[in-house]
């Protein structure tokens, strides 16, 4: 049998939770509903989510801080929940290592259709990390002190291997195949999240970031911005 996706949901509004609940189960989804951070952060090793939804505005452990405390020991998909639609809540919970936001009133369907599409770019993710070795196959670039390989989703940094979330590694691999390419963020936008993302550019300069925080500019290459136009993967000659 296979095992059914294990889905968390963090939110103090009991009848939110339930309907969530509901429409995910009639989609085969396990899902455990907590109603504050602190019992998330209890339950969650031992529930072992492969998806969390969390609502920020909970009582004592407020969502952003879950989410931070969720990121540092794991790499869960997470999609925050919030009545909260200005683009600073927005970007802070990219930030946090958030995964998608959705603002309240939320048709459930989408819920649902967002769930699906977190879970399938995060399905391709291995679940040890990759061995650094010479014999690199499938779709990759390669570059001194670099290699993305967009196969496996993995991604060596000076000889280590690092943890990259799927469209970090997706945005790196895209900008590194085409050199000194000039990408606007709306295009950038398109070719990684597509065109029914409904989510603002600021999505790629936060992505933008979190790599420079992983990989630093190489002598020989460097993720630089294009003050404003966008992004490209410099080589330099």
């Amino acid at each position: 049998m296979v095992e059914k996706q294990r889905v968390l949901i963090v939110d103090d509004d009991a009848n939110i939770a339930e309907l969530i609940s509901l429409y995910l189960t009639k989609e085969c989804y396990e899902t455990k509903i907590v109603l504050d951070g602190e019992e998330a952060l209890r339950v969650f090793p031992s529930f072992h989510p492969h998806i969390v939804l969390l609502d920020l505005m909970l009582p004592g452990i407020d969502g952003y801080q879950v989410c931070r405390e969720l990121r540092a020991a794991s790499q869960v998909p997470i999609i925050m929940l919030s009545a909260k639609g200005e683009i600073f809540d927005k970007v802070l919970g990219l930030e946090l290592g958030a995964d998608d936001y959705m603002i309240k009133p939320f048709d459930s369907k989408e819920l649902v259709a967002r769930v699906k599409a977190v879970l399938r770019r995060y399905q391709a993710v291995p679940s040890v990390a990759p061995v650094p070795n010479t014999d690199q196959q499938g779709d990759y670039v390669e570059y001194p002190g670099l290699i993305v390989n967009l196969t496996n989703y993995s991604v060596i940094y000076q000889g280590q291997s690092i943890d990259m979330p799927p469209k970090e590694l997706e945005l790196l691999y895209f900008l590194a195949s085409s050199p000194n390419q000039v990408f606007t963020r709306e295009q950038l936008l398109d070719h990684i999240w597509g065109y029914e993302y409904i989510g603002g550019t600021r999505t790629v300069d936060v992505h933008i970031k979190r790599m420079r925080e992983k990989i630093k500019d190489n002598d020989n290459w460097a993720l630089t911005t294009v003050w404003g136009i966008g992004y490209k993967f410099e080589v330099k000659r």
